[in-house]
């Protein structure tokens, strides 16, 4: 009897979600000739970053910096009069600005170089995907790549479903500016929006359950913005332990627990900002032997899951939900799928972490308290903008640099920047930790004057002089 020949996948590559990290590893696969079909079942094309995070927060903080600055004219010596906004007409350049860029992705996802089909997906078996619709289609492939996302929580606090809460998702589509508001949260989302309401006239009480905002950041880059943000009018707890929702009246009322006293936070509006869950729980990912850790996607470096034929990539499979590092870790999945003997693999030593508050607040590489964790000896110093020249100019005086450094070849292993334009700065560091510089060598490297920029080469000199000095007399590789 002859043997029933197998049917060949209709396609080489699926890939499951056309967001940043879907389209990174579709136009890769079909670039390198695969046949390769991207199925996405989102509402809107475009993926988180683009309709629901980095960019229309950004545009929004723009708005309420710029309100800010004018606040500040008097300091500078320029007459503006009382000093207001339209909130329509902030939310309608921020509409605007998403439109023209979802509009762009949406060109990207159809222009032909792969096929496009816009429905839910969940597999059957490891390589068959049925797609929803009334035709109910099964499409196969011999690879996939999963990019689904994820989408917000809101943590087990009795009542708070039924008083009702805001996700940034619905404060990202505002028709009006709440007169008050609790935000429930201390990571970059929280203090993004809280900055926002607060320097546009809201009433801000910020609540966050961690010792510091930043719970991963070191004690001092936190430190700096709490202080800012307090003096901006927020009313800030951390250490906090969340205990119940309820109404009163009109308003909404947060009963949470601060050093061992029982307090209650009433606004009319409360932002649940608490973090993010993988988007995987509808995608039948259990047969196709597809191993799951809380929901994440676990993957090698490589990018590939428990099932070697399926690669995943973006906010589903990562602990750090950062827009770039979705784009690396699609393209590094549609390179290994296309060019199996010339693997790739993440690198997560250039890390970088951007908190677009103002001060903004950047990282790249190892903080002190990942050194520490990791137990990584390392030599650190600090220089604040206050005592900078180019930042008294500017009149942005909060924050420091510091750099992190091997103590014994000085060769820098992290940087950190809370300050003005945060997030641009910090990209100096990240060029040198690319190349390996050391701190000699960054400090040997010419700095226009005056500029922000400049600043670096005050650590970077400190620690260069620490480094040569071990080097003298032999130094262990204890912390300094």
């Amino acid at each position: 009897m002859a043997r029933k020949q197998a049917v060949k996948p209709e396609f080489d590559v699926v890939v499951v979600g056309g967001g940043s990290a879907g389209y990174a590893a579709a136009r890769t696969t079909a670039a390198a000739g695969l046949k390769t079909v991207v199925i996405d079942g989102a509402h809107e094309l475009g993926g988180l970053c683009i309709l629901r995070g980095c960019m229309p927060t950004k545009a929004l903080l723009q708005s309420a910096e710029v309100r800010h600055l004018a606040e500040r004219a008097g300091e500078f010596g320029v007459k503006t009069g009382k000093v207001g906004h339209d909130f329509t007409q902030v939310m309608a350049r921020k509409a605007r600005l998403i439109g023209e860029f979802a509009d762009y992705r949406r060109g990207q996802l159809t222009d032909g170089r792969f096929e496009l089909i816009r429905a839910q997906a969940r597999f059957l078996d490891p390589h068959t995907v049925v797609v929803e619709g009334p035709e109910g289609r099964q499409v196969t492939s011999r690879h996939f790549v999963v990019a689904t996302g994820s989408q917000s929580v809101a943590p087990p606090v009795p009542g708070l479903t039924e008083v009702g809460f805001w996700t940034s998702d619905d404060a990202l589509g505002l028709s009006r500016l709440p007169r008050s508001i609790v935000v429930l949260g201390g990571g970059a989302v929280a203090l993004e929006f809280a900055q926002f309401f607060a320097r546009l006239g809201s009433r801000v009480t910020l609540v966050q359950r961690s010792d510091q905002i930043l719970r991963d950041a070191d004690a001092d880059a936190a430190k700096v913005l709490e202080g800012v943000l307090v003096k901006e009018g927020v009313e800030l707890f951390t250490g906090t332990r969340l205990l119940s929702v309820e109404r009163s009246g009109p308003r909404k009322v947060v009963h949470f627990e601060h050093a061992g006293v029982k307090k209650r936070a009433m606004a009319d509006e409360i932002l649940v900002a608490l973090g993010r869950a993988p988007n995987t729980g509808t995608l039948g990912l259990d047969r196709a032997g597809v191993t799951l850790d809380k929901g994440r996607i676990v993957t090698d470096a490589g990018m590939r899951t428990s099932a070697p034929h399926i690669y995943a990539g973006g906010d589903c499979t990562s602990l750090h939900e950062i827009v770039h590092l979705a784009v690396i870790q699609g393209e590094v999945a549609g390179h290994n799928i296309a060019f199996p003997k010339r693997p790739r693999e993440m690198d997560d030593r250039l890390l970088i972490t951007v908190v677009f508050t103002e001060p903004q607040v950047a990282t790249v590489g190892l903080t002190e308290k990942a050194a520490a964790a990791r137990r990584v000896a390392y030599v650190a110093a600090s220089y604040p903008f206050n005592d900078h020249g180019k930042s008294l100019i500017l009149g942005a005086t909060d924050g420091f640099v510091k750099l992190l450094a091997d103590p014994r070849s000085g060769e820098i292993l992290g940087g950190s920047c809370v300050g003005p334009h945060g997030g641009e700065l910090i990209h100096e560091i990240v060029a040198a930790m690319a190349k390996r510089m050391t701190v000699g060598e960054l400090a040997a490297m010419p700095h226009y004057h005056p500029t922000l920029a400049e600043i670096w080469t005050y650590p970077a000199e400190e620690l260069a002089e620490k480094v040569a000095a071990r080097g003298r007399r032999g130094g262990s590789r204890s912390k300094a």
